[in-house]
């Protein structure tokens, strides 16, 4: 039978979510705690990838899974499990739904502080940009929408099938202080680093590096996103993935008020 698994991990000590060899990543400790708690294989199926160090509130994989259990499995999963991945719930599904090919919209948030904080140097990417421009920055995310080929906010086009991409939404908000930033945007699909590119030139933007037709011509005139240095990893989560038979709302919403405050 066919499971869908609704779970979350803090990204820091992992080289993302997809199984490599010689290196530890999230599909490979899920995996192996997996045939330890079941007593055999079991292969699973990501919603998409995560870069090394990113963060998921919200992630779902599919898992085919024939020997049934009469234990409260997520509960066996959770205590075997590093601290840093968490099982939400167990999904029984009809049929052979897709985690990654059937999901419809993916929603990520970037969070930054601009101050040196010693509880959030995991949680978010510390840039100590204070005076940022941020009517400027919300200008350019005006683009976002109106464009689909994100070739240039990608650091190896090539390797895709395609570039297109439809953002739905793409908002800035920032704390009554000014010094917490989160950057949110969702589309039907994300190339590499594409979110952590379009932060580092929106930072650019902000700082007065980059003007809002410089940002529109890496549309209009498309080429490979190798002038920019990705944004840091850890200020990036994947936070909400939706399905045409499946909304489930995240379990974590103490993130945004932890990071928030």
């Amino acid at each position: 039978m066919r499971y869908f698994f609704h779970i979350g991990y803090h990204g820091t000590a992992y080289h993302g979510w997809q199984r490599h060899a010689n290196i530890v990543t999230v599909q490979q400790v899920l995996e192996l705690t997996l045939k330890k708690v079941l007593k055999t294989p079991i292969a699973i199926h990501g919603c998409g990838r995560t870069d090394a160090g990113v963060h998921a509130s919200q992630y779902f994989f599919h898992a085919d899974i024939e020997p049934q259990w009469d234990y409260d499995l997520a509960f066996r999963l959770n205590k075997t499990l590093p601290a840093a991945i968490a099982i939400f719930d167990i999904l029984p599904m009809k049929g052979l739904p897709h985690a990654r090919f059937d999901a419809t919209q993916r929603t990520y948030n970037y969070f930054l502080h601009t101050y040196k904080h010693p509880f959030l140097n995991q949680l978010s990417a510390m840039y100590v940009l204070p005076n940022l421009r941020i009517d400027e920055m919300r200008k350019a995310l005006t683009l976002l929408t109106q464009y689909s080929n994100y070739a240039a906010f990608c650091t190896s086009p090539a390797k895709h099938n395609h570039t297109i991409c439809h953002v739905t939404e793409a908002k800035i908000c920032i704390n009554d202080k000014g010094d917490k930033i989160r950057f949110q945007i969702s589309a039907n699909r994300f190339l590499s680093r594409m979110i952590r590119i379009i932060m580092a030139r929106l930072l650019k933007i902000g700082q007065g590096k980059l003007s809002i037709d410089e940002f529109e011509d890496y549309f209009l005139n498309i080429h490979q996103a190798i002038d920019v240095v990705p944004a840091q990893p850890q200020g990036l989560y994947l936070s909400k993935i939706e399905y045409p038979y499946l909304d489930i709302q995240p379990r974590t919403d103490f993130l945004n008020e932890l990071i928030w405050q």
